[in-house]
């Protein structure tokens, strides 16, 4: 088999040195333009393609990022996780680096020296990993999880002003028996939006009767168990906060099933803004996290900290958005 083609063979072709055939592939502009011509011309007749790890490495930089995602159950048909993904891989085509993504169980050693940086998407029983990467002197940053204890640099929402909100919003309505199902509570966004829901409630002297809290994990599977036992109550909410649109869309689906109407007779609002809700039976009412632009936003971090072009705002906290459709109505009187 013919050995493909290397910098020495453009060099010997361009009667040029391995170093200005360097400097033209890196767009250097020490190179006179009669050298970059014939450079130009060789590596076009060898159609000749540089080892981009080693581009790299000869200018002492790795422009390779590693996206760490907790895995479970249903990640590719997960809103939040493909947003994540999209966000990253389109800010690392622009940007021209190249992504890894490793989904981890949280306990399993990272590989960091084949990387730049490493984002983390959330911290959900691996903060070991992200203490051994910080260790390890390679650039972190995570999305959507506010990681004030460690030295490294986060972009989140605010989670618990959108727990308020959406029960601002429920409330501003008239309805006083408010119902939640709740996020994984073992991750910060979940234990957040339960917080900032019974926070707003006890401002406004609101009770929260037992049964009206369900310990979900943001699947569609829960929330059909939760809907059921909100339905079962002596006294059965009016309105409905599903920690996220999955969960408020599966709650939906319970509802019309036993004959319900939305909003007439139960109001939802659910957490993301997935395109999904404008598809259902009822176009949801939801809290908007910036999922796409959290992601961009740290593909751009970890670039500045890769290349040193610049300085970065290390801690940032996004506000989330109400986003009104018809889901939501006043309780019947």
């Amino acid at each position: 088999m013919k050995n493909k083609p290397s910098i020495h063979d453009v060099a010997r072709r361009a009667k040029v040195s391995i170093t200005t055939v360097s400097r033209v592939i890196n767009n250097a502009t020490t190179v006179s333009a009669q050298n970059r011509s014939r450079v130009e011309e060789a590596v076009a007749f060898y159609k000749f393609k540089p080892n981009v790890s080693a581009q790299r490495l000869a200018r002492g930089m790795n422009n390779s990022i590693g996206l760490v995602m907790p895995g479970y159950p249903g990640i590719f048909h997960s809103f939040y996780a493909i947003e994540l993904i999209r966000g990253v891989g389109h800010a690392c085509e622009v940007l021209h680096m190249d992504l890894v993504f490793h989904i981890t169980n949280g306990f399993n050693p990272i590989n960091t020296g084949n990387v730049g940086g490493v984002i983390f998407a959330d911290v959900i029983e691996n903060r070991r990993q992200v203490e051994a990467a910080l260790a390890s002197g390679v650039p972190c940053v995570i999305i959507n999880n506010k990681a004030d204890d460690l030295d490294v640099g986060y972009i989140a929402v605010d989670n618990v002003q959108g727990g308020e909100i959406a029960t601002d919003y429920l409330v501003s309505l008239g309805h006083k028996k408010i119902a939640t199902i709740t996020g994984n509570l073992n991750t910060q966004a979940g234990a957040q939006r339960l917080k900032g829901f019974e926070q707003f409630l006890e401002k406004k002297n609101i009770p929260l009767p037992q049964g009206y809290v369900y310990q979900g994990d943001y699947s569609r599977r829960c929330a059909r168990f939760a809907a059921e036992q909100f339905l079962k109550l002596k006294e059965p909410p009016t309105a409905i906060f599903a920690a996220s649109d999955d969960m408020a869309l599966e709650t939906m689906a319970v509802l019309l099933e036993k004959g319900l109407k939305i909003p007439e007779d139960i109001s939802i609002v659910g957490f993301d803004d997935n395109p999904a809700c404008l598809f259902g039976p009822v176009a949801l009412t939801t809290v908007k996290q910036p999922l796409f632009e959290m992601a961009e936003a740290a593909v751009r971090y970890l670039h500045v900290l890769i290349t040193g072009n610049g300085a970065v705002r290390k801690k940032t906290t996004l506000a989330p958005e109400l986003v009104v459709r018809e889901s939501c109505s006043s309780p019947k009187k």
